[in-house]
Formats: C-alpha cells, sequence, structure tokens
C-alpha cells in the first residue's frame, strides 16, 4: 500500500493531520484564557480542534503538550510487525526524548535490513552489501542517516539531539521512505506483473530465458 504524504501538526496551521483519528483535517484555533474575578487573562495556552473528529489538542507558546505524542507521521502500513514494535515506542517518547527515540529508530533499522535480504547483525556491513547488489544511492543515504544518528543517540557523537530534536524526528520520515522504495513499490509491481495474462508472462520468461532481444 503506497503511503500518502503526512503533515504533521504545526502551529497555526489551518490543516494538518489530527495526532487524535489520523485524518487530514482543517483545524480551528483558539486563545485560551483564565477566569479571575471580574474578567478574563490572557494565557500562552491555545487550543486547536479538529474538525473531523473534534477532539482537541492544547498547545503552550507554540508546542503541542496535549497529547503528549509527538507529532510525528505512523509507521508505513507496509513496515514489518517486528518493526512497528520499536517505531511505535519511539513514536511515543520523541517529545520526551529526541535521543531515546532515535536510538530506538537505530534498532527498528537493524530489525528490518533481514527483511532485505541481509543478516541484521551489523548494520553497517548490511548496508555495504545491498550497496553491492546495487541499492540506490538515495536509500544508501537515508540508511546510513538512520545508522549514524542512532549511534549518536547511544554513544557521545559530534550530533547533539537535546540542542537538534528535528534530525531525530526526520528518521522516522526515512524509516517510511525506505519501506516504500524498498518493500511497497516491488511488491506493487509485482502483482501488476502478475496479473498479465498467462500467455504474455510465459512469453516474457521465454524472452529472457533465451536471451533473445
Amino acid at each position: 500500500m503506497t503511503k500518502s504524504k503526512y503533515f504533521p501538526p504545526e502551529h497555526q496551521k489551518e490543516q494538518f493531520h489530527c495526532v487524535l483519528c489520523g485524518v487530514f483535517a482543517s483545524q480551528r484555533w483558539f486563545d485560551l484564557k483564565i477566569n479571575v474575578p471580574g474578567r478574563w487573562e490572557d494565557t500562552d495556552f491555545e487550543g486547536s480542534v479538529c474538525i473531523h473528529c473534534k477532539s482537541w489538542t492544547y498547545w503552550h507558546k507554540g508546542k503541542m503538550i496535549v497529547p503528549s505524542e509527538a507529532p510525528v507521521e505512523p509507521p508505513h502500513p507496509d513496515l514489518p510487525e517486528d518493526c512497528v514494535i520499536d517505531y511505535t515506542e519511539a513514536r511515543d517518547i520523541f517529545a520526551r526524548s529526541p535521543r531515546a527515540a532515535a536510538a530506538l529508530l537505530r534498532l527498528c533499522i537493524q530489525k528490518l535490513l533481514p527483511h532485505l535480504g541481509e543478516k541484521g547483525k551489523n548494520i553497517n556491513s548490511d548496508i555495504g552489501e545491498l550497496v553491492k547488489k546495487g541499492l540506490p544511492s538515495v536509500v544508501q543515504q537515508a540508511l546510513d542517516v538512520c545508522r549514524v544518528v542512532g549511534n549518536n543517540a547511544v554513544h557521545p557523537g559530534e550530533i547533539d539531539l537535546s540542542d537538534s530534536p528535528e534530525i531525530a524526528q526526520q528518521l522516522f520520515h526515512l524509516i517510511n521512505f525506505i519501506v516504500e522504495d524498498r518493500i511497497t513499490r516491488p511488491k506493487e509491481i509485482e502483482s501488476l506483473y502478475n496479473d498479465l495474462p498467462e500467455g504474455s508472462r510465459a512469453a516474457i520468461k521465454k524472452r529472457d530465458g533465451d536471451g533473445d532481444s
């Protein structure tokens, strides 16, 4: 299943994917005030209402605080089940600890590699093997970003995820991109090919087997 583009919640945006119902929907924004004797006072809090599910999200100084889950995209529908567990846990804790989320996403990549035909024991070696087999450079780069950022989350390095949480946030998108390119697209093309008439497929096999042009 091809994954549609995800639009994460952003402060004062008129439309985005609701973190509660998952639907891309319009949002209505409200300033939240406090009632003190005789008057209403302004606060730094705002609320947005999803037009689709009528649920509220609450924001403080431009950051979503309720629900506490980070506004990051959900896992790709074709992400293998054993990887979904780590992806979902990373999504749940990202707002509280981008570093812990990045470490979990590194583990997610390690579990994903056997689904791409590798051993899953050494991420760096597995990526190298995939490159030898013709892995497109853009997918190699996506895998290496996840590997290097994840390593920096586990061991002190040059990337400080506390100062740059948006780097960790991009890992979610990269994992979904890898799944789309390496799992979803080949599966869709194979399905279309298998729907061809049997005679046509037999002729193709004969052509390729004989080496005729």
